[in-house]
């Protein structure tokens, strides 16, 4: 029987229910700060409200999820904070906002003083590759609520940023005809771990060592890519109509962007370790709709901007290719199959 997100225990159409009436309840609180005009809100990859002088002022906050049980698994702590710090400034340039302050969140079934000084080790290396501050954070010593043998930990952060009107990237400019450009991952960075492990960890240890992919272990712990300064000044030199962090839901997320057909025909190939987790019975399909493939960023614009933005993200070391096209007819398809 094949395996799934579902069955891992993450039921994706489940969750967006809950995120639509969740959304609902939220919108109720749009209007009450007159000092803070709301200008875009729930449903993209961060929210920003106009705030005295003319700035937009954005927000998002997110965590690594199960990753720390690979983090706690290799006793390994030293790389998770940079994922924290990614998944928050990645999903904040997608609108056009310049990461200006970060505080994290650590809650702990016990104090570890050694193990809190090596996830914000991490921490600091994600915010200095992101140019951003650290301002600051909570640690949290909740023995009843995260239980594990050993150390057991949660991680998140939030994202504060900055940006001009001019600078607002949204998505509604997306057209037919226009290409989009994917840059690389550095593997499967904070999402789909409940399916990596579902899939790897019933025939592997983290500790194995497997041709192509190395030690599994190391392998899933590789640190999620920060696309913050190539992103920026794509976004400062280019005409973008769209940018997306490919995370959650891995392709179906370019539909945050605006609701049109998104045709990807052209990926790199594929990384080992996600070779190795569709080997254990995971379809094709779903794992399109899980892990990011390879690429972790999209940028969407028209195909004159092609060469220019390539050209920025190999100024910064990261691979990018023009992975497929904006179609008429609505939804993803990778390779011809829908995928949403």
């Amino acid at each position: 029987m094949a395996l799934t997100y579902k069955k891992a225990g993450v039921d994706i159409s489940k969750i967006k229910q809950s995120q639509k009436a969740i959304g609902k309840l939220i919108e109720s609180t749009h209007k009450l700060q007159k000092k803070a005009k709301m200008a875009h809100g729930f449903g993209h990859y961060a929210g920003i409200v106009e705030i005295p002088g003319g700035k937009l002022l954005a927000t998002h906050t997110d965590g690594v999820g199960t990753k720390v049980v690979i983090a706690n698994m290799m006793k390994k702590y030293n790389t998770i904070g940079i994922d924290c710090v990614a998944m928050n400034v990645n999903d904040i340039i997608c609108i056009g906002a310049t990461p200006v302050s970060f505080v994290d969140y650590i809650a702990a079934n016990k104090n570890d003083v050694t193990i809190f000084k090596k996830i914000v080790e991490g921490l600091v290396t994600g915010a200095k590759k992101s140019a951003m501050p650290i301002v600051g954070g909570e640690t949290a010593i909740m023995p009843d609520v995260i239980e594990g043998k050993g150390f057991a930990f949660d991680l998140a952060g939030m994202v504060v940023g900055l940006l001009d009107k001019k600078e607002m990237v949204l998505g509604n400019k997306i057209k037919a005809g226009d290409v989009i450009i994917g840059a690389s991952s550095t593997g499967i960075h904070s999402n789909g771990y409940s399916l990596a492990r579902k899939a790897l960890l019933t025939k592997y240890s983290v500790k194995d060592k497997v041709k192509g992919v190395g030690v599994i272990g190391e392998a899933l712990l590789k640190p999620t890519e920060i696309y913050t300064k190539p992103v920026l000044e794509i976004n400062q030199k280019c005409k973008i109509n769209g940018f997306a962090h490919i995370t959650g839901g891995a392709f179906t997320k370019l539909l945050r962007l605006k609701n049109i057909g998104y045709e990807i025909d052209s990926l790199p190939k594929i990384p080992p370790i996600m070779k190795l987790i569709e080997e254990q019975g995971v379809k094709a399909e779903e794992m399109y709709k899980t892990f990011n493939m390879g690429v972790g960023f999209c940028v969407v614009a028209s195909k004159d901007q092609t060469p220019k933005i390539n050209a920025i993200f190999k100024k910064h070391k990261i691979k990018s290719q023009e992975i497929g096209q904006i179609v008429s007819k609505k939804g993803v398809f990778v390779n011809s199959v829908k995928i949403a």
